[in-house]
């Protein structure tokens, strides 16, 4: 991957909103257990950072994916996992399918706005019966003249309580599973969209995440994004962005768990020497730093082969795979060397420990990620026919 001048005038203009806008306000908003979306959403707007890659017809920059790849690690330097994760919903979840394949008067509507940041997204595929198996999904979306009229409920759905509208991904005949999906935007203040109060986490605190429930909720046909049935496809391309942007953003977020430790241990004395001394910490950082270089290189590969237009479902895979396993390792070791610290609630290791365990489950789970490599493998089994 080649970096030019306007990839670092990127980075440099990123890494300044980061530490003026979000990491001075990420401990109140923790404690709030929400952040103003609106607010910050807007203000990103205005610097162009929430479209990226997407068409100038809309207000995007019309970039390649090594801008937003950019975009991605940097936004890592939060100091919480929560921002990045919202943002991201906004960039790379509910939003690539639409800036590609909606019609004009839709992207007008709903991706304009959203890349202004004048209107928040949040993206509807999870339910309470299945989050990684997209197949089983139960939401259906019936035909009633020029409309859909929508019935079912999306579990864990980032950015709800606050979204102006879904990307939802539902049943739209009663045909083959991956081929009866029809993705659609649906505005949250219709009537029939109800959302249930946050759910409480075990980390991204500062996230809001919530159940939402649909009761004959009426949308024009023309809120379809592509043609009907082709939601599936449509989702699991949003689903290689939205990877290779929790796995870039996972290697910024694991370099400063890192930094911090470096810190801690070079003041931290035990036994008349400072803890960096010891060579089980210094040779475990350094192995940990080699492993998140390694993560780097394979995510750089995939980026560069999307820009190409080639199929990255393997790599992205991987790249989420490895980031989710990586992270645990990064934070769990990290952690032990802060000893009792460690242990306590407010710090950054600690809050990393926590944010960063979501990596392995969310956007599809670590073993999902292991079936999609083995069919790509060509050695999964296949399903016995009852």
């Amino acid at each position: 991957m080649i970096f030019t001048e306007e990839h670092d005038e990127l980075r440099r203009t990123i890494r300044s909103f980061i530490d003026k806008e979000i990491n001075p306000h990420v401990d109140a908003w923790e404690d709030a257990g929400i952040f103003p979306a609106h607010d910050l959403f807007k203000k990103m707007g205005e610097l162009g950072l929430l479209g990226i890659n997407k068409p100038e017809k809309f207000g995007g920059m019309g970039l390649d994916w090594s801008y937003e790849l950019v975009f991605a690690e940097e936004m890592g330097r939060a100091h919480c996992g929560a921002i990045p994760m919202a943002v991201g919903v906004q960039t790379d979840m509910a939003t690539p399918a639409l800036a590609r394949f909606g019609t004009d008067e839709l992207r007008q509507n709903f991706l304009a706005p959203a890349i202004k940041g004048e209107m928040v997204a949040c993206i509807g595929v999870s339910e309470p019966s299945g989050g990684s198996d997209v197949a089983a999904l139960k939401t259906k979306a019936e035909k009633d003249g020029d409309d859909y009229i929508i019935n079912g409920t999306k579990m864990w759905i980032t950015n709800s309580t606050q979204a102006d509208w879904i990307c939802l991904l539902a049943n739209t005949s009663e045909g083959k599973p991956h081929a009866n999906k029809s993705l659609m935007i649906v505005p949250m203040d219709l009537p029939g969209v109800t959302v249930e109060n946050q759910i409480k986490k075990l980390g991204m605190k500062s996230s809001d995440t919530a159940q939402v429930f649909f009761d004959n909720v009426r949308i024009p046909q023309s809120y379809r994004v592509g043609q009907e049935g082709m939601g599936f496809m449509l989702q699991m391309m949003q689903f290689q962005e939205e990877r290779l942007y929790a796995a870039a953003t996972a290697i910024k977020g694991m370099e400063c768990c890192i930094n911090a430790t470096i810190d801690y241990c070079k003041e931290r004395k035990t036994f008349g020497q400072p803890l960096i001394d010891n060579q089980s910490i210094h040779f475990r950082l350094a192995e940990l730093q080699t492993e998140i270089e390694c993560l780097r290189s394979l995510v750089y590969r995939a980026t560069e082969l999307m820009i190409a237009n080639e199929d990255v479902t393997t790599l992205a895979s991987m790249a989420k795979l490895k980031a989710g396993r990586l992270s645990r390792e990064v934070t769990d070791s990290c952690l032990q060397y802060w000893g009792g610290m460690g242990f306590t609630w407010d710090n950054l290791v600690s809050r990393s420990y926590r944010d960063s365990r979501l990596t392995s489950i969310g956007g599809g789970a670590d073993e999902i990620m292991l079936g999609i490599i083995a069919k790509m493998m060509n050695i999964l089994p296949r399903k016995k026919k009852s």
